[in-house]
């Protein structure tokens, strides 16, 4: 269940008109920092974020299932759509859940380290064409009030300052 916390900065995220996905972010954040505090690990830096989209299908963010991927994934997403619309929850399977966490943690730490996401993230964008994530880029400054666009640019210039001067 996701803290109350995450679920108020999703609705917020709504509230803006911030995309499903950034509203899912909250939840892949909330799971980061589980592994992180060593609620539970993650075999992987994978596994923590498909946590996090699933607790997020669940909790009604309207996260599409996605077009690529295995069928597994495709149909674990679909079914946690359809169970965010259920009115009446079914209590979860005590010898189940109990399975799960014990396997979570015997699970590593350090999918959750600032390089393991910093190498998810760049994989994730390499696997993006340029004009993929120049529209990302557009969509987001959209979104941003004036302050955080002028910090975004500033942000980007030094970016580029670092990266002309190696």
């Amino acid at each position: 269940m996701p803290e109350k916390k995450t679920l108020d900065r999703a609705k917020q995220d709504k509230r803006e008109g911030k995309s499903p996905s950034t509203q899912a972010g909250e939840f892949v954040h909330e799971e980061i920092e589980h592994v992180r505090e060593g609620k539970h690990g993650a075999k992987s830096t994978k596994q923590a974020i498909a946590i996090g989209l699933s607790k997020a299908r669940r909790a009604g963010v309207k996260l599409p299932a996605p077009k690529k991927g295995k069928k597994a994934t495709r149909k674990k997403a679909q079914k946690d759509l359809k169970a965010a619309k259920k009115t009446t929850k079914k209590a979860p399977s005590r010898t189940r859940s109990k399975a799960t966490k014990k396997a979570l943690k015997r699970a590593g730490r350090k999918s959750a380290s600032k390089q393991a996401l910093s190498r998810q993230a760049k994989s994730a964008a390499r696997k993006r064409t340029a004009k993929d994530r120049s529209a990302a880029a557009k969509k987001a400054a959209k979104t941003k009030g004036p302050r955080q666009r002028s910090a975004a640019a500033k942000k980007a210039a030094k970016t580029r300052a670092r990266k002309s001067s190696r």
